[in-house]
């Protein structure tokens, strides 16, 4: 975890607050703390928590309305933790605008990697033609269904223009060195990588591209590797 990114924690038990905080800052993090519903959504509205660790059974306020509150502003990963066992009470919560649910009492080991967990995935774009098609220049690339169409029409791919496309469609806007390229498709140390890449690339531009002489999709970064414009 990073000091950039603070946890809330948001709990009326000193003690769980408590082994929350030493989980927290034993990651590097740093953590804010609040033992009722009111201060915690006023520590989330000032201090805009990367995650927020959510007991529900609070003093004020039950922990199932502040996810409701939350959830009308902030999207930080929440993960509750609750004594409340009940596959209602988890469904409620998840219902609610949850991440994540916990149950007390709760190994620090499995806390921390649920955390983690839940930063990275908030951390995470869509992936450029898995999460959705991308589309560019009358060109669709469906990575979950491997289907590449041109302006409506099926483009026919061998398995290796396949994994070299993937590669460097899911890195969109970011440069692949030959050598990422090379071990991301042939997965192997020796050979020439620029021979093959321009070989491969050259198959790709000729299927995709409108002038495959003045490539607009795949450009070549010169003398370091190829990038798949991310149309800006």
């Amino acid at each position: 975890m990073s000091r950039s990114a603070p946890i809330l924690v948001i709990d009326d038990e000193p003690a769980i607050r408590s082994i929350i905080r030493a989980a927290v800052e034993d990651d590097a993090g740093v953590a804010f703390e609040a033992s009722n519903a009111t201060t915690g959504l006023e520590l989330a509205r000032r201090e805009r928590p990367a995650l927020i660790v959510l007991d529900l059974g609070l003093p004020d306020h039950d922990g199932v309305d502040v996810c409701h509150a939350l959830r009308e502003w902030s999207s930080a990963p929440i993960l509750v933790l609750s004594a409340r066992h009940s596959d209602a009470e988890k469904a409620r919560a998840l219902d609610a605008g949850a991440d994540d649910y916990l149950t007390k009492p709760f190994s620090t080991i499995e806390l921390q990697a649920r955390m983690r967990a839940l930063l990275r995935r908030a951390k995470m774009g869509p992936v450029p033609g898995g999460d959705m098609p991308l589309i560019r220049d009358g060109i669709t690339i469906d990575l979950a269904n491997r289907v590449v169409t041109n302006n409506g029409v099926a483009v026919h791919l061998t398995p290796t223009e396949w994994d070299l496309l993937r590669a460097l469609v899911t890195h969109a806007g970011r440069t692949m060195t030959h050598k990422q390229l090379f071990d991301a498709v042939w997965g192997r140390h020796h050979g020439d990588a620029q021979q093959y890449l321009r070989v491969y690339i050259g198959h790709l531009r000729r299927k995709l591209e409108a002038d495959p002489l003045r490539p607009t999709l795949i450009v070549t970064e010169g003398g370091v590797g190829y990038r798949f414009t991310d149309g800006r």
